[in-house]
């Protein structure tokens, strides 16, 4: 096994810097009790961005319908495109198995208001369900590891169309990384702020039921991770999610490696304990079961798909810093995403009164 060059854990770790400051802590704003949320099986609204312009995000690779095992659909942190995230682990490894898989880019690099990304995950598993004519996986990174959750919560006819939900390292509960905050009256991107801990959009998010019936939840988190905290433990992971009718598994990377160093950049895109147990999910029925990995991937230094000696590691790593430098830098945006002082306002049909 040849190590991971030097160059690449060096950029991870300067894009990891970056991103410290990342997920800040938002307004907590209006405290709202359960009820005055949108009942959970009221139908969805009309999506509202452009047909054209949802289909043209959507990218597939293979037969949806006929490739061996279950489609996916990658939706990508904040900060970064799909290309950026996952052409060099994830989509070179599904290549491999010859599996479908689909991913959806975002706007502004995935640095806009979350409800809008929330309508392009909708499209997206609307669209990859009739193609693949089965029920498919939507797995993510950070707050792709989350996202995919507000179109489940809010379009509940996606969740027959959905068998796995896998997270890596998801922003489930936001991030309670106050000290990291940015100088008051800084202003960031829309996604920045909804995805701090008190902010307006996770409550939302998380009314109601964070699972539901018939879908199989991975959350796979690193006590490392120092973006989304805390996630030091098993008993206040913010990756983790507990309510609701859904299969489950919450698992920390060093509950099956101990040793396991891979913080939050990482754990999404080279770590192979986080591949182990995203694999599991996928080849099994329901969630990921950490028992059954082994320890095999404890000793490995990155997972299928990453090629060391191949250009395009370097280049799409080198490539993400601008959009997460805009993420947690103030007035650091050269990606054109849009810059707030506090999260937007919920849309009317999240809350029980509707539209």
């Amino acid at each position: 096994m040849r190590p991971l060059p030097s160059l690449v854990r060096a950029a991870l770790a300067l894009l990891a810097a970056a991103l410290l400051a990342s997920v800040l802590v938002a307004p907590s704003g209006t405290a709202a009790t359960a009820s005055a949320y949108a009942p959970l099986n009221r139908p969805g609204p009309a999506l509202h961005v452009a047909k054209a312009t949802l289909a043209k995000a959507l990218v597939c690779h293979n037969d949806l319908r006929t490739a061996p095992g279950e489609p996916v659909l990658l939706s990508p942190a904040t900060g970064v495109t799909p290309v950026q995230n996952y052409s060099w682990n994830y989509e070179r490894a599904f290549r491999a198995q010859k599996r479908a898989w689909c991913t959806v880019t975002m706007p502004f690099h995935t640095l806009g208001d979350i409800q809008t990304a929330g309508e392009y995950l909708v499209y997206a598993i609307r669209t990859m369900h009739a193609k693949a004519g089965r029920r498919i996986a939507v797995m993510g990174h950070s707050q792709g590891g989350m996202s995919m959750r507000w179109a489940l919560r809010f379009w509940p006819d996606t969740r027959a169309m959905v068998d796995d939900v896998i997270g890596m390292a998801g922003s489930n509960h936001g991030t309670k990384a106050a000290a990291l905050s940015a100088p008051e009256g800084s202003k960031l991107p829309p996604a920045s702020l909804q995805q701090g801990a008190g902010s307006n959009f996770i409550k939302a998010l998380n009314s109601g039921a964070e699972t539901f019936a018939g879908i199989s939840y991975t959350e796979i988190y690193t006590h490392t991770d120092e973006v989304v905290q805390p996630n030091n433990t098993a008993a206040n992971s913010s990756s983790s999610l507990h309510t609701g009718n859904g299969m489950i598994t919450n698992v920390a990377t060093q509950s099956v490696c101990h040793g396991d160093v891979f913080e939050h950049l990482t754990v999404g895109t080279i770590d192979p304990t986080t591949y182990a147990l995203v694999m599991d999910a996928l080849t099994h029925k329901g969630p990921a079961v950490p028992s059954r990995i082994g320890r095999a991937s404890c000793s490995k230094l990155y997972q299928p798909g990453v090629d060391p000696t191949n250009v395009q590691t370097y280049v799409q790593v080198l490539a993400a810093a601008p959009g997460l430098l805009a993420v947690s830098v103030p007035f650091v945006n050269v990606v054109g995403a849009p810059e707030v002082s506090k999260e937007p306002a919920l849309r009317c049909y999240v809350y029980a009164d509707g539209c």
